[in-house]
């Protein structure tokens, strides 16, 4: 390992022990790009992004494993010369005018999937192996580069979405997929409980169908796959074909969030809720605008007020309909920002902490008060 790394992983032990023995909490950081998610973080920073590279990148096996600091552009870059994708395509959330910071750990450790997830899963589905470095300073290595290495709990997935948590996610092997061979993107005009309605019918047949998104009256479908399975489908859904430029600026604005739905919570600060439901679930009697993804799976929802109670209501909601809400960007984060913990389910989240981090101090607070 060059000496630049040993220097970096140098730093992070003795910033980690100091932390430990002094009871500092650490701001586990990579690129920032995630800060507005979860509670507010707090701590000295730990940045991670000296720790970078792609350390083994196989295509025909479709495993790619790199450091947590590399840049997810950097990823992406090396995957496209081999027409291959991180199928889950995590989000960057770049600043307006700015270049990606994203990075690798960050993505991991957010948990978040894009447009995608509906069809091929989401990011912890393609997590094969992972290094850590715990509460102690001692790197931890869990899972490997293939599908079935798990024995006991699977820590490497575990550390997906886990906010950082638990320890320093140092390096991640993740399974890749090929770039489908043709794409393209239906438009119908339907309103919300009729696109729901007509996605889980498609839902329960042989669609290549890899991606949908319904938006004040207008449902769009992505078809990825074969050449032939893509003509099929669309012949037979019907719908308005998209330009294939203009359905590319769709999927990636609503990855992104760069959608025009989302501008108030950019622009104006509005609360921006995703409530996780059942694809069945009819629309939710929520005041305000709402945008439809993941096959009716996820709901997103500007709160017309992110007071407190807002908070409350929108919970029963989705608890009534068999789902949750997160509080994704702003609103008062007082009430939580995620659906609070059943004792025992809280009880082992303590446990994992005490585990990995028996100082508390990796980004304490970041999911669940107290944790």
């Amino acid at each position: 390992m060059p000496a630049t790394l040993d220097a970096a992983l140098g730093t992070f032990r003795d910033a980690i022990r100091h932390a430990a023995d002094s009871r500092t909490p650490l701001c586990l950081r990579g690129g920032g790009s995630k800060d507005f998610y979860g509670q507010v973080p707090a701590g000295t920073v730990l940045d991670t992004r000296a720790y970078r590279g792609i350390v083994d990148y196989d295509p025909a096996e479709l495993v790619i494993t790199a450091r947590c600091g590399t840049p997810l552009g950097e990823i992406e870059d090396a995957l496209a010369e081999r027409r291959q994708m991180l199928a889950f395509e995590p989000p960057h959330f770049a600043a307006r005018g700015q270049a990606s910071a994203a990075t690798l750990g960050g993505a991991v450790a957010a948990g978040l999937s894009g447009p995608r997830r509906q069809a091929v899963g989401a990011l912890r589905d393609f997590v094969l192996g992972a290094q850590l470095m715990d509460g102690q300073g001692e790197i931890l290595n869990f899972g490997g580069q293939v599908m079935k290495n798990v024995a006991g709990y699977d820590v490497s997935r575990l550390l997906a979405g886990s906010l950082g948590t638990l320890g320093l996610i140092t390096e991640v092997s993740l399974k890749v997929l090929p770039v489908p061979f043709d794409d393209a993107t239906l438009r119908f005009t339907l309103p919300q409980a009729e696109a729901i309605d007509q996605l889980n019918k498609w839902g329960g047949k042989p669609l290549p169908i890899a991606a949908s998104a319904w938006h004040d009256g207008v449902l769009h479908v992505r078809l990825s796959g074969a050449t032939a399975a893509v003509c099929a489908a669309r012949d037979s859904l019907g719908g308005e074909v998209v330009d294939n430029s203009h359905a590319q600026l769709l999927w990636n604005a609503l990855r992104e969030q760069t959608h025009p739905f989302f501008a108030p919570a950019h622009d104006a600060n509005a609360a921006l809720w995703r409530i996780a439901v059942p694809t069945v679930v009819p629309p939710l009697d929520l005041p305000g605008a709402q945008l439809v993804e993941w096959g009716g799976g996820q709901r997103w929802w500007l709160a017309p007020d992110d007071s407190g109670a807002a908070a409350d209501h929108v919970r029963a909601v989705a608890q009534a309909a068999g789902g949750h809400a997160t509080l994704f960007r702003n609103g008062d984060k007082s009430a939580g920002v995620f659906t609070p913990l059943a004792a025992p389910l809280a009880a082992i989240h303590r446990r994992l902490k005490a585990t990995f981090d028996p100082a508390g101090i990796f980004n304490p607070q970041r999911m669940y008060n107290g944790l």
